[in-house]
């Protein structure tokens, strides 16, 4: 930057940063998105184009930051968690979760036309906040917070969305009959009045998504490509943190999967070049003898890759 002297203003920024050795989580929310899944004809209790319009961007903000383990989402938002060691940006709170939430924001809207088939009357807002964790213990005691508040708020919404729609109710009375209920006496309502077994709701739903790294192999040679996969499995057990220790420790690797399901179709892919010592030390061979670049250049256009 040119000096100039109007350079003193410089002094009046601050950077907080976040503090080391910490899980960083930025959790992006929705802002007023009650009117806008109204004004954009979204289906209650919930909209599965929608959520996976949500998950998509997430995927985008993960194959941006290398440093994100996973990312949790549900309803109207997601939670993105940061590797404890991560330097990006050097730990600086703002530029953090203005680019995080921005990036997100827009992903959302550029992908609109892909998952939703109706036109966008008006741009969505997200807000964003960031919290540190400073133990693995406090980390997936706030994964499992925000799975147990897409059970809760999804279990009550589902049986007042069928009370409404299935048993003719309208909402102050749906409202009425669910004030005070607990889970079981919900289920038997859902079970009784609506014909809703809620054990046979999509687990998409009632579980929400989560986007972990995978590595897959492209075929032939040491190629392979980063793919984020959404799962929509308990989070709050174990057998999940088990199944992807690599989430906590950053130091592990990456795992490989043989093949992805078909069914994940918001699986966002990023081709990632993995070589043994072998494969590099063929690779600088060629590069070093002429006659070699000059018979590839000459095949890919002036291209080297």
């Amino acid at each position: 930057m040119a000096k100039s002297k109007f350079e003193y203003v410089r002094e009046f920024e601050s950077h907080n940063t976040c503090l080391p050795n910490c899980f960083i989580v930025v959790r992006v929310d929705g802002k007023g998105f009650h009117k806008f899944t109204e004004a954009h004809g979204f289906e209650k209790p919930n909209d599965r184009d929608g959520l996976l319009l949500m998950s998509k961007a997430a995927a985008c903000v993960m194959e941006e930051f290398n440093d994100i383990s996973c990312a949790y989402g549900q309803s109207d938002e997601f939670s993105f968690v940061f590797n404890r060691d991560t330097n990006v940006y050097k730990r600086r709170t703002e530029k953090i979760l203005s680019v995080v939430n921005s990036l997100f924001t827009s992903s959302y809207v550029f992908f609109w036309d892909k998952f939703i088939c109706r036109r966008l009357k008006y741009p969505p807002s997200f807000d964003a906040r960031i919290v540190m964790y400073p133990t693995v213990k406090n980390l997936r005691d706030y994964m499992c917070w925000r799975q147990a508040d897409a059970h809760i708020n999804n279990l009550y919404n589902t049986a007042f969305w069928g009370l409404v729609q299935k048993s003719g109710h309208t909402k102050q009375e749906a409202e009425k009959i669910l004030c005070g209920t607990v889970s079981s006496e919900k289920h038997e309502i859902m079970f009784k009045n609506c014909n809703i077994n809620y054990n046979n709701e999509c687990e998409l739903y009632k579980k929400g998504t989560m986007l972990v790294k995978r590595l897959v192999h492209k075929g032939k040679g040491d190629s392979y490509n980063t793919v984020y996969v959404p799962l929509n499995c308990d989070i709050i057990n174990d057998k999940f943190w088990n199944e992807n220790p690599h989430i906590l420790n950053s130091d592990l690797d990456t795992p490989v999967c043989q093949e992805i399901n078909e069914e994940c179709q918001l699986v966002f892919v990023k081709t990632k070049k993995i070589c043994d010592d072998s494969t590099k030390k063929t690779k600088e061979k060629k590069n070093r003898n002429p006659q070699r670049r000059n018979h590839v250049k000459a095949e890919t256009n002036g291209v080297i890759e």
